[in-house]
């Protein structure tokens, strides 16, 4: 399979497993988004006080790196809040698709719900450096683009 790969993708996977190769390069957003979410601690640093969103380190922080964002700004305590969030709205959608009257609304429901929890895994293992960088929004609060219609 990796003959098949263009050069581009063969280095984005490359970078992701070891993103230290060209920290200023290809690198530079997953390790500056890492620094961001352990800089953050238990409690974070508060809202607007985070370096490296506020200093502008942390690329893209409005629309793929927000989670990072708010693990610098809010710690382990708000990135568990908006875990717990996302879980609840998660929940009642799974609920709304077991309880739909007909079958239509109950795949509706499944079909939102699975969107937006592919969205939120993606978009929280690529803050995280566990996926690799996509362009994927965190829905509900990332900015901009066509997605914020979608949410």
């Amino acid at each position: 399979m990796w003959i098949f790969l263009k050069d581009y993708q063969k280095n984005r996977l490359i970078l992701f497993l070891n993103p230290n190769l060209d920290p200023l390069g290809g690198g530079y957003n997953v390790i500056q988004s890492r620094i961001a979410i352990g800089s953050g601690g238990f409690l974070g640093n508060g809202i607007f006080s985070g370096l490296q969103s506020q200093l502008n380190f942390l690329p893209a922080q409005h629309t793929d790196f927000i989670f990072s964002v708010v693990g610098e700004e809010l710690g382990f305590v708000g990135t568990i809040l908006l875990l717990g969030l996302y879980t609840i709205i998660l929940w009642r959608g799974i609920k709304i698709a077991l309880e739909a009257r007909d079958l239509l609304g109950s795949l509706l429901a499944a079909g939102a719900v699975s969107f937006l929890f592919f969205h939120i895994v993606v978009n929280i293992g690529m803050a995280m450096g566990m996926l690799p960088a996509t362009g994927l929004p965190l829905p509900f609060l990332s900015y901009g683009g066509s997605f914020m219609i979608s949410n």
